[in-house]
């Protein structure tokens, strides 16, 4: 899928220009301003031959809503798209695989780092339900810092039927849960797994849960009852990598 939209923020416009520079159709810089941060943005711009341009603040607020700390950037945007069908054969080919699943991550801020701290960790797809996600935006972009280009996602008419279709294809399917007796620490994850996040506060809905062949938690040693979904995401996927990477 290709369309056009925007990028903005000093840290999603550089890690754009340093991994994807030809999805970049132009660049709108804060006239006047110069620093350390943009003058970095402007020179990768240029090694990549493209167009910049000097606008006044007030223009570059109506471009995009959101702080763009002075760098817009318009871009052809390519998500890496994957079917049903083509997750299942992966699943059935490879020997290890690393699923993320978010049911009902609805908030584009944390499907973002939630798709960046995915990235960071290797994982081979992101499965997101058509009904109960954040859609891809511009604000999913800038949080992922370009790993909405990289990783691919998977999004599923029934995730429970789903869940179902990837343990045909023994892919142990582990979901966190406060009440969960096995921290994330004492589980021992296979070579096949897929990682099932629920939304903050609500969980994992009830079909997704009977779905999961094990329940772990996180252990949590203050005051706080749980932590944001990226966070917990973060810890989750890098004991399985700690487990089989490392």
């Amino acid at each position: 899928m290709s369309n056009i939209d925007k990028i903005f923020g000093i840290h999603a416009v550089e890690s754009l220009l340093t991994r994807s520079p030809q999805n970049v159709i132009q660049l709108f810089l804060l006239k006047n301003r110069k620093d350390k941060a943009l003058t970095t943005i402007e020179n990768l711009a240029k090694q990549a031959g493209i167009k910049c341009q000097s606008i006044e603040r007030k223009k570059m607020d109506e471009r995009v809503r959101g702080n763009h700390q002075g760098v817009i950037a318009e871009v052809k945007i390519s998500d890496a798209m994957m079917s049903e069908t083509q997750l299942l054969d992966l699943a059935k080919e490879k020997a290890d695989l690393l699923l993320l699943i978010l049911d009902g991550v609805t908030d584009p801020h944390n499907l973002g780092a939630c798709i960046r701290t995915a990235d960071a960790a290797g994982v081979d797809a992101i499965v997101l339900p058509k009904d109960r996600s954040a859609s891809m935006n511009s604000t999913v972009r800038k949080v992922a810092c370009g790993a909405a280009e990289n990783v691919p996602l998977v999004k599923v008419t029934n995730l429970a039927r789903f869940l179902k279709q990837l343990k045909e294809e023994f892919v142990w399917i582990v979901g966190t849960a406060g009440e969960a007796k096995v921290d994330v620490y004492q589980a021992k994850f296979p070579k096949k797994t897929a990682m099932v996040m629920g939304a903050e506060g609500s969980g994992m809905r009830r079909l997704t849960r009977e779905n999961c062949d094990e329940l772990i938690n996180i252990p949590m040693a203050g005051s706080v009852s749980s932590l944001n979904v990226s966070v917990a995401t973060g810890i989750c996927l890098f004991e399985y990598v700690r487990q089989h990477r490392c």
